[in-house]
């Protein structure tokens, strides 16, 4: 059995946020009214099939057309409208780069980001997509909206490899989209100019401990600290450290941590600037302040499973965490409090929040059924009146039998029943049973 902790969740305020997970599934949560409440899934999108497993995600979290990029196992990329599921495109992961099957087979995406900025201004374009493989190789292209015109002009892609061996685990995009950053399983971490498609800058080991011995190179996640300036680095390792990288003082770590004693593999920063979110292969989830290396606290309430994504809202102090435990969770950053949990079946991958998403946008709409107060005050009332009605004539019925039998008892006592004048009336008095 999983261990488990009873909390008391207060509840979320209204939010919108989308998950995917091991079948493929895209599910749309939602905390409606202006008070909040409790999330609920509101729809699903796709058929569940182990084959369209989601591998990555990017969300342009756009006010005007936003686009939601899918990475799948089957090695498509789907770009979904995330107002109403609508499929905007599907392309291959491997059709700008040699059409080796077995290869694009075995060698999965696990980095995918959907540029924001770069909005292309013409209807039939849909924006600028970086990919990457576990084996390295890097690809920036630009995306044609389903139906486009066949002479329209599209540049030709950008590929290079960030390594020549070892198996990248990891990457992740500066705010500005200008820097991109990868790391993995013997492979340190190193940053590129997008604009350049040249490697600016790459980390090194630790130094050995006084044994002699050197930590091998596995790095599970990273992000970037700061919105504005891409030259500090947090990342996570196998070996449950949590490091900063400053590309402008050394190519070491300035601040290693140590958190628990399970892999790392789940890193968000903060709008803050200073704090990132860490989950754990265990499922523990903590805050770390990375101006001092050290940890600000750990968040109440026990996950099950490992951590695999954590989403920060921009504006309200929360953040959402979901993993193999198949629990979507939203939680409190100040109190770092449980604010509500929703089970979604399968193992999830990957959340996103919708952060132009408001309580207003549904006042129009009215759910179905008595969910008012007043409505359902009143459909309780008239209930009451009906069982009140129907308890009164069952007693009147049980009455009049009762009175009845007691006339046919004084008949066969020899006694004159008065009152009954009609025949058939006698007759059906004395078919009743007889009993004293």
């Amino acid at each position: 059995m999983p261990r488990t902790s009873t909390v008391e969740s207060p509840g979320c305020p209204p939010l919108r946020a989308l998950t995917t997970d091991s079948l493929g599934l895209i599910k749309v949560v939602e905390v409606r009214g202006k008070g909040g409440g409790t999330p609920q899934v509101v729809e699903t999108w796709g058929p569940p099939d182990a084959s369209r497993s989601v591998l990555a995600t990017s969300y342009a979290d756009r006010r005007k057309d936003p686009v939601l990029a899918v990475a799948r196992k089957n090695g498509l990329i789907e770009f979904f409208n995330p107002l109403k599921g609508d499929v905007f495109t599907t392309i291959k992961a491997s059709e700008s780069g040699p059409t080796d099957q077995s290869s694009s087979v075995n060698d999965h995406l696990i980095g995918l980001h959907f540029f924001k900025s770069k909005q292309e201004d013409s209807s039939s374009m849909l924006g600028t997509l970086l990919t990457c493989t576990e084996k390295g190789k890097v690809c920036v292209r630009s995306v044609g909206r389903s139906g486009a015109p066949s002479d329209q002009s599209i540049d030709a892609p950008s590929e290079w490899s960030v390594t020549n061996g070892g198996q990248v685990l990891c990457s992740s995009l500066d705010p500005s989209e200008n820097y991109a950053l990868f790391g993995g399983k013997h492979v340190e971490l190193n940053l590129w100019d997008l604009n350049t498609s040249k490697k600016i800058w790459a980390a090194k080991p630790p130094l050995p401990n006084n044994l002699g011995i050197s930590i091998p190179t596995w790095f599970t996640a990273s992000t970037f600290l700061c919105k504005d300036d891409h030259r500090k680095i947090v990342a996570g390792t196998n070996q449950h450290q949590v490091r900063l990288y400053d590309i402008t003082s050394q190519k070491r770590a300035v601040i290693s941590i140590d958190f628990r004693e399970s892999p790392i593999k789940a890193v968000r920063e903060d709008t803050d600037g200073h704090t990132v979110y860490v989950g754990t292969a265990i499922g523990d989830l903590a805050s770390f302040d990375m101006r001092t290396g050290k940890m600000v606290g750990c968040y109440k309430g026990k996950c099950c499973g490992s951590i695999r994504s954590i989403a920060k809202h921009p504006d309200l102090p929360l953040i959402a965490s979901c993993g193999l435990d198949r629990y979507l969770r939203i939680w409190d950053t100040n109190k770092r409090q449980l604010l509500s949990a929703v089970f979604l079946k399968q193992h999830l991958t990957s959340v996103v929040i919708d952060s132009h998403f408001t309580a207003q946008e549904l006042e129009g709409t009215k759910p179905e059924g008595p969910t008012g107060q007043s409505e359902v005050r009143d459909q309780s009332d008239q209930d009451g009146n009906d069982d009140e009605e129907r308890s009164r004539k069952s007693k009147k019925k049980r009455k009049d039998v009762a009175g009845k039998k007691e006339k046919k008892i004084k008949m066969h006592d020899g006694e004159q029943i008065s009152g009954i004048e009609d025949p058939a009336e006698r007759d059906w008095i004395d078919e009743l049973p007889i009993s004293k």
